[in-house]
């Protein structure tokens, strides 16, 4: 019987220390396994980023809005934009840019329109719209597999037509540039959230300076309205293609 009581007694330790030895090996095996599956997802998340920003070439467009001011003397008025961007990277974080843009909107003539002998009174907003031609880099800041930040710089020209929609009444007389082509610059942010490697949403804050006159012939130091400070945001669809060998 004593016997007997001693043999029970070891085979309970012995199932202790197997039970114990088998727990060991469990959470051994689970925590290879989980290291082996965050280092997985790791290389995953890193060959997409590499993916992602290994693309040569960059096309992007959109709409947009602006507030703009159309006179020396006038409101700011807002406009709505359209956009479009060609990009060659030259390597992951730089690259070459061309931008085309318009924008459209209604001047806001005040009651001061005319000449102090002949004063004018609209009735109505005219339309006019601007078209930068512009170029100039764009530099990446911040490259993750979901989010990136890139800073833009650009200068170019812009046409301004600002007599097309006042009814034959020239330009000067409402207080509104005139219809001119006079240099531009522009300064942004990026900031893209990618659905795949090759396409993304972006959203830029953008600053526009314009260098419009109410005289073209106007060649003083400072001639009236010789620069205007216009911002405004941009969104639209990027989509990439081509690798940097």
């Amino acid at each position: 019987m004593f016997g007997f009581s001693i043999r029970v007694k070891d085979i309970a330790v012995l199932l202790l220390a197997l039970s114990f030895a088998g727990a060991t090996s469990l959470e051994a095996q689970t925590s290879h396994r989980r290291r082996e599956t965050n280092a997985n997802r790791a290389a995953r998340i890193q060959r997409t980023i590499q993916e992602t920003y290994s693309h040569r070439w960059e096309v992007a467009g959109g709409g947009g809005f602006l507030r703009f001011r159309s006179g020396q003397y006038l409101q700011k008025n807002n406009e709505v934009t359209f956009w479009s961007t060609t990009t060659y990277y030259l390597n992951e974080k730089l690259g070459i840019l061309a931008d085309v843009r318009g924008m459209y909107g209604n001047a806001k003539i005040n009651n001061g329109a005319g000449t102090p002998t002949e004063p004018i009174n609209l009735g109505f907003n005219p339309q006019i719209s601007e078209y930068p031609l512009m170029g100039g880099v764009v530099y990446r800041l911040y490259a993750k597999e979901k989010f990136a930040v890139a800073l833009t710089g650009e200068g170019g020209v812009a046409i301004g037509k600002f007599d097309g929609g006042s009814k034959g009444i020239p330009s000067q007389y409402l207080h509104v540039w005139q219809s001119q082509i006079r240099p531009a610059m522009s300064i942004g942010a990026n900031f893209d959230y990618n659905f795949y490697p090759n396409l993304a949403l972006r959203i830029t804050p953008t600053w526009v300076g314009t260098m419009y006159h109410l005289d073209p012939a106007d060649t003083a130091p400072t001639p009236h309205g010789s620069f205007q400070n216009n911002a405004g945001v941009n969104i639209g669809i990027v989509y990439r293609f081509g690798k940097i060998k």
